[in-house]
């Protein structure tokens, strides 16, 4: 079968793919309520009669809410003849109206195109029996994909669900590997360099460095309004509590034993022992420290309440001194701010913990999935394999080219060998996430490390991003492991789920209270005890479990590959 598919990947050309057929009577192709395993016909894209299949998907609210009136979508239909009948709910509504949506059982569409689907989700879905499984449908109609699983086959295995089954498309993008992934650290601490040179102080690299710089902000607040003209207050730091990239939990990496807290407050010792970082000796005492910041009046009183929104706004307003974010453009400027570097702490520790799952770069397994209501599957997963092509998958991921009236993230450019590439625009002034949440669509899509130079550019801002993160923090990312993506079975990650509902819960409230208004030392012990009341001990085992059984896994593959490097 893969030897019959022919794929061209430019842009504008003819997509030829070799669909299963069923109940074909003439030289006509028709694609019909296929079965993977039925007799194949060749059927070429754009089909001869435009074809329908049903999605649902999300937007941002600052973005079209159809998203057939985007140029993606609008490409891929005359390429394809296949209309799609899109439902699209708003982000901050999408958890909710899908799952109603699919409660719906027999009135369903034929997928979900951004699914949102955590592991528990795939698997109650699929034991519900209203999602389907993949694995047939990729081996022999999704070239793309294959071409992606063939080159990274742990991609394959990460996407397989504890019962040998794939229920879901994933989403994949690679930009550097293994420490020096650029998701190896989200939330970045950008410290404005403008105004540490104008009171001529030198970039922090201690916690009682940066306390000092925070305090000179603070201190020459009017100074500084006058000489950068800044609308507004003078800020010395400011975030967004327990908000992923936009929390402060980087600055604490120095106290105790170096592991601070993660998005996840999962850790992993060097010793292969799981940890939950915000029950760790050393997270009091930055939590600590963190709370004596606020009672000196360098931290922003909204940093607790406030949303994206408000953030951005004082942002660019330039009247930070120091925040947190993937990417400083998002808030304010590049011009003004640099990456402040692992700070040590008060016994000299210097420590960059970094994300957990990164080892495998961005990664999220269940971004597409397709429901027992599709007739059509054969159709539904070619088209969606025309997202894992080479061309179309950073199209999707960032933004496109041609637009009207309209900043475009590309234009159309060809490699060192003459073929087509996506050449990465200058935004100029403009947000790029606010340019690429306009014309990106998402869903599942493959960007390989390999394709940078080939097929597209790195983007400007996150070649930005990498070089310094390179520059500033790999020689202080010193921890041996990250906590994998690993899928659990349905019973464990029911139960996980329902452990990390009290417990995470329970972690960022006391997180938020305490650095707000102090305590941790007086409660410590009594949220030591409801931690564990909250079932802590067990959600570390069955972690712990998995964690173990992934580095198995790792060890035999490359035994594997030892072997097969010998026999050759």
């Amino acid at each position: 079968m893969k030897n019959r598919i022919k794929r061209l990947t430019g842009l504008g050309l003819s997509l030829i793919l070799t669909l299963s057929l069923f109940g074909c009577s003439s030289g006509t192709a028709q694609v019909a309520d296929t079965d993977p395993d039925t007799p194949v016909e060749e059927v070429t894209f754009p089909l001869k009669e435009t074809k329908e299949l049903s999605f649902i998907t999300s937007a941002p609210a600052t973005t079209t809410q159809e998203p057939n009136e985007k140029l993606i979508f609008q490409r891929l239909e005359e390429q394809t003849n296949v209309h799609i009948d899109w439902t699209c709910f708003v982000d901050d509504q999408f958890a909710d109206k899908k799952n109603l949506a699919l409660a719906q059982f027999g009135n369903l569409p034929d997928g979900l195109f951004t699914a949102g689907m955590n592991d528990y989700d795939l698997l109650r879905y699929a034991k519900q029996g209203i999602i389907i499984p993949l694995e047939n449908l990729i081996d022999k109609y999704m070239p793309n994909l294959q071409a992606v699983f063939e080159k990274y086959p742990e991609y394959r295995t990460m996407v397989t669900a504890p019962d040998g089954h794939i229920y879901s498309f994933p989403w994949i993008e690679q930009l550097g590997e293994g420490k020096e992934a650029i998701q190896a650290i989200g939330d970045i601490p950008y410290i404005n360099k403008k105004w540490l040179d104008f009171l001529g102080l030198d970039v922090p690299t201690t916690t009682d460095e940066l306390e000092q710089a925070l305090i000179a902000f603070r201190d020459n607040a009017d100074a500084l309004e006058e000489e950068f003209d800044i609308e507004g207050d003078v800020i010395p730091m400011s975030f967004i509590i327990n908000n992923g990239d936009q929390d402060p939990a980087i600055l604490i990496n120095g106290f105790g034993e170096g592991y601070g807290d993660t998005g996840d407050h999962f850790a992993v010792t060097d010793d292969g022992e799981v940890i939950y970082t915000a029950v760790q000796e050393g997270y009091k005492e930055g939590i600590e420290w963190l709370h004596s910041l606020v009672e000196q009046d360098l931290v922003d009183p909204e940093a607790f309440t406030q949303e994206w929104s408000t953030y951005v706004a004082k942002g660019k307003n330039h009247r930070y001194g120091l925040c947190f974010t993937w990417d400083i453009a998002n808030i304010d400027n590049y011009e003004d701010y640099v990456m402040m570097p692992a700070l040590a702490g008060p016994d000299g520790l210097v420590n960059i913990t970094r994300q957990n799952g990164s080892e495998t770069s961005g990664f999220d397994r269940g971004r597409c999935v397709l429901t027992t209501s599709c007739r059509d599957t054969a159709l539904a997963a070619a088209w969606i394999d025309q997202m894992y092509a080479p061309l179309q998958s950073p199209q999707n991921n960032w933004g496109t080219y041609g637009e009207k009236d309209a900043d475009n993230i590309f234009e159309m450019s060809t490699n060192a060998e003459g073929g087509p590439m996506l050449k990465h625009l200058d935004l100029g002034d403009a947000s790029p996430v606010e340019v690429r949440q306009a014309q990106s669509v998402n869903g599942p899509l493959a960007v390989l490390n390999d394709y940078y130079d080939v097929y597209v550019t790195q983007p400007d801002d996150a070649k930005w991003r990498l070089d310094n993160m390179h520059e500033v923090y790999l020689d202080d990312m010193h921890s041996k492991y990250v906590y994998p993506n690993v899928f659990m079975s349905i019973d464990d990650t029911n139960r996980v789920s329902q452990l990390d509902t009290d417990i995470k819960k329970y972690a960022e409230q006391k997180k938020a209270d305490w650095i707000l208004n102090g305590g941790i030392e007086e409660e410590w012990d009594e949220y030591l005890q409801k931690m564990e009341d909250y079932g802590l001990s067990e959600y570390l085992q069955i972690k712990q479990k998995y964690f173990d059984s992934y580095q198995e896994s790792l060890a035999e593959m490359e035994a594997g590959s030892s072997e097969a490097a010998a026999e050759n």
